[in-house]
């Protein structure tokens, strides 16, 4: 899909979804999650001016997401009880919302975490503070109810689905390729080392080397050039980075795997699947445990305008969206847990390194489909939690009821994602929302004929700038090695930080945040 123009026998499909056959009722959902007209509020010239004294905070973090609630839990943690959260949105949580769609939960983002490794240690922590892990007899035991069921993953291709998402190489040569890129990310890992949050591992010139070219022209290079292998790793790289292996750095697409569980070419696998923990909401699980302690101290629905430095410390103007006027807050010190882009408009005077920072951020769109029956399923492995069509540049679709403890037979609840590429993105915010329902239906049906006539509501949220890309030079930048310094009254919290979005990241920046504040 992407870019690309539509072959004629999807518009043929698109004309049906439209309403055109009975088989295809008209739809019925809306968009959801996201109010991108309130960011759009900071391109206004003319900021308003609020009446009365400013409220008053210790300190204030700017955006709810993963790394501002992870900040705030921390300087709770530490007995600083004057704190204020204050996000634009409605909900708490970022890119890891949840929602609910037929009386069932399902993620509005981010639906999964993997198993954090031994540098994620803040992460760590805090799984086993929400009950998720326990130590017995010094090893790690997860609870196996937040551990994705089995089936896992599956992939449609040749008419028929596969289990697991890696295409089965075709011939000889093609397995010979799988073995040598498996190969080389092992050798990057001892040779190089790559840790998740990346800045665990301690940058190189090896590190730099990667940094400075695409993922596709490495793979080029070492003469990795089959169609199923490099389609994979393409789905990794959109997955992950919201962009395409000719776009994201050869340092992002090795860490992919290097900082995690490798590469194994089919037949060679010495471990089982590598476990993800996953609820039906995805990740809006974990964010909405992070936020309930701290509910007094967030404030949803405030879009903030302007932060600047007094003599005595900050102060910040913000507009709050229920009552529809501005207020303004004051406070010793200011975390900015917003992305870098967001955080260089909003500051009065903005450091050097945010001003001169260039990064990338992709589009996202997820769809929530509700359906009154159970699909018809091709042939092969049985129905999973993560199903993608190889071939597509969509990303597939999980099943938020595959995690659903409850055993009475219900039809699956489909969350559907797509990474943009970043011209579309004001297609994406100014088109309709029937217009990306019938893209997402259609993608849908090239391998579920009779989804659309089953569908019931699609409900579909929208992120203009969903993801940091980690294009050639960023992670080496001088200016991000600067922010993730940065101490002093201003601070920035946020994945962006580490060059690409995941949970890890994010969370860690948020907890490091919290002590480089001076306070």
């Amino acid at each position: 899909m992407g870019g690309r123009a539509l072959r004629r026998r999807e518009l043929i499909g698109l004309a049906a979804l439209a309403g055109c056959t009975p088989e295809a009722p008209p739809l019925q959902g809306g968009w959801v999650g996201t109010h991108p007209e309130r960011g759009h509020r900071l391109r206004g010239s003319e900021l308003p001016r609020p009446d009365g004294p400013p409220k008053t905070a210790g300190i204030l973090i700017v955006g709810s997401g993963i790394a501002g609630l992870a900040c705030t839990r921390a300087l709770a943690s530490q007995g600083i009880d004057d704190l204020a959260l204050l996000d634009l949105e409605d909900q708490a949580g970022g890119n890891s919302r949840g929602h609910s769609l037929a009386g069932s939960p399902c993620p509005l983002g981010a639906h999964y975490l993997p198993l954090p490794g031994p540098e994620a240690r803040e992460v760590g922590e805090l799984l086993h503070d929400l009950g998720l892990a326990r130590e017995q007899f010094g090893r790690t035991v997860w609870d196996e109810r937040h551990l994705c069921h089995s089936p896992q993953e599956r992939l449609f291709i040749d008419g028929a689905w596969i289990d697991g998402l890696l295409p089965p190489p075709d011939g000889a040569a093609s397995l010979a390729q799988y073995r040598r890129f498996a190969a080389l990310v092992a050798q990057a890992q001892r040779e190089v080392g790559f840790a998740m949050p990346s800045h665990r591992a301690h940058w190189t010139a090896a590190h730099a080397a990667l940094d400075a070219q695409t993922f596709a022209a490495w793979l080029d290079a070492n003469g990795l050039t089959d169609a199923r292998l490099r389609w994979y790793l393409d789905y990794c790289c959109r997955d992950d980075f919201g962009a395409p292996a000719a776009t994201v750095s050869a340092w992002a697409g090795i860490h992919y795997f290097a900082s995690r569980h490798g590469f194994h070419a089919p037949g060679d696998e010495t471990a089982e699947r590598e476990p993800v923990l996953t609820w039906p909401e995805g990740n809006g699980w974990l964010s909405a445990r992070l936020a309930a302690p701290l509910r007094e101290r967030i404030h949803l629905g405030r879009t903030v305008l302007r932060v600047g430095e007094t003599r005595d410390g900050i102060e910040l103007l913000a507009w709050n969206e229920a009552a529809g006027a501005p207020e303004r807050w004051a406070a010793r010190a200011v975390v900015m847990a917003t992305p870098l882009f967001v955080s260089a408009r909003l500051l009065a005077s903005p450091p050097d390194a945010l001003r001169t920072l260039k990064q990338a951020h992709a589009p996202w769109l997820t769809a929530n489909l509700s359906l009154r029956e159970r699909l018809l399923d091709r042939p092969g492995a049985p129905p999973s939690w993560d199903n993608v069509r190889y071939g597509s540049e969509a990303l597939g679709y999980v099943d938020a009821r595959h995690q659903d403890l409850d055993p009475t037979p219900r039809p699956p609840l489909l969350t559907a994602y797509l990474a943009l590429p970043q011209a579309e993105r004001a297609t994406l915010l100014g088109a309709p929302w029937t217009t990306w329902a019938r893209r997402a239906v259609s993608e849908l049906a090239r391998i579920h004929p009779d989804l659309p006539g089953k569908l019931e509501r699609i409900e579909l949220c929208r992120f203009g700038h969903a993801m940091s890309i980690p294009t050639p030079g960023l992670r080496s930048s001088a200016e991000l090695a600067a922010l993730n310094a940065q101490r002093g009254r201003v601070v920035f919290a946020h994945g962006d930080l580490g060059g690409y979005s995941v949970f890890e990241e994010a969370y860690t920046a948020g907890v490091e945040a919290a002590a480089r504040l001076s306070l």
